[in-house]
């Protein structure tokens, strides 16, 4: 296992195993202290430990080398994951949104310190775990752990929203206002509206891998670049790349010296491969077809074009 993938998999089992103990915090302390909007956010992240789990999973699976059912990688694994990921934070904003908005029209909950700092602990400790996952995943380009990365954001909102609804509502026993004891659901409304918009982006970036989406055009030019470069490249007929996860595998058309043996061929197949790869690290399986180039081509081609532009004579 590659040190990128080695810390990866350490960022997984941690996310892993903090969502399992805030979520064991967040629930016993809202259960011993009536705090609704605790009992909440222990709910949303229970839904967080089924997300890291198949966020873990994918990972293991998208690890597994090419078999042969599976000749390109499981790659895509982890974009499945991501994907699971997506749906869970939008339920997940769906029931605070909802949960917040019943709030509103209920007597408000005793608030208590002891859940002002369980929920201060949730935010640090969630933010955190969410720079730490985030560029693990971004070193690694790991779709299901930057989803997880994702969902830890996701509950710095919530938390954050649970802190100021709590600490509201204890400023406004203090000093008699009780309308303050609704900042929580309104926070928690506005939280609810920022996870939806999080789920939609990790989806949408998910559907666009499984979809077989394009690599971004500068990626396509650099390809290019490379290959232009070579003086055994005639012409330039395709170049089509696709993330399969967290790699990318590149389809190529090339125009070589038509007279070249196969030996040839192959030997410049490989040096085009080798090339790409070293010019991208994430690149793993570059497909390469060659297509004839004959040494009179471009002068045809100019005749042609010279051909086509020249005005047309009358005979009489």
């Amino acid at each position: 296992m590659s040190v990128s993938n080695a810390s990866s998999m350490l960022a997984a089992w941690l996310s892993l195993f903090s969502n399992i103990a805030l979520t064991l915090l967040k629930l016993i302390v809202g259960f011993l202290f009536n705090s609704q909007v605790l009992i909440a956010d222990g709910i949303h992240n229970a839904g967080d430990v089924i997300a890291s789990a198949t966020a873990l999973g994918s990972m293991r699976i998208s690890a597994i080398p090419p078999d042969e059912d599976h000749p390109y990688g499981h790659g895509k694994a982890e974009v499945v994951g991501a994907s699971m990921v997506a749906v869970i934070l939008m339920l997940a904003a769906f029931y605070i949104g909802y949960h917040s908005i019943m709030l509103l029209f209920e007597p408000p909950a005793q608030p208590h310190v002891i859940a002002l700092i369980a929920a201060a602990i949730s935010m640090v400790w969630k933010l955190a775990l969410y720079v730490y996952t985030m560029k693990a995943g971004r070193a690694a380009n790991s779709k299901g752990l930057i989803a997880t990365a994702q969902d830890h954001l996701a509950d710095v909102y919530a938390s954050a929203a649970a802190f100021l609804g709590i600490g509201l509502a204890l400023i406004g026993e203090y000093y008699g206002y009780s309308l303050l004891a609704y900042g929580d659901p309104i926070a928690g409304i506005i939280v609810a509206l920022l996870i939806l918009k999080l789920a939609y982006e990790t989806g949408r970036e998910s559907i666009d891998i499984l979809m077989e989406k394009a690599v971004q055009p500068q990626k396509i030019d650099d390809y290019t670049a490379v290959l232009s470069a070579m003086p055994e490249v005639k012409r330039i007929d395709r170049i089509r790349a696709r993330e399969h996860g967290h790699y990318i595998v590149v389809d190529i058309r090339i125009g070589v010296d038509a007279t070249l043996t196969i030996q040839q061929g192959h030997d410049i197949s490989r040096l085009m491969k080798r090339n790409i790869m070293q010019a991208d690290a994430q690149v793993t399986e570059v497909l390469v077809h060659l297509n004839p180039w004959y040494a009179d081509e471009k002068e045809a081609t100019s005749a042609a074009a010279t051909t086509k532009s020249a005005p047309p004579t009358s005979s009489r």
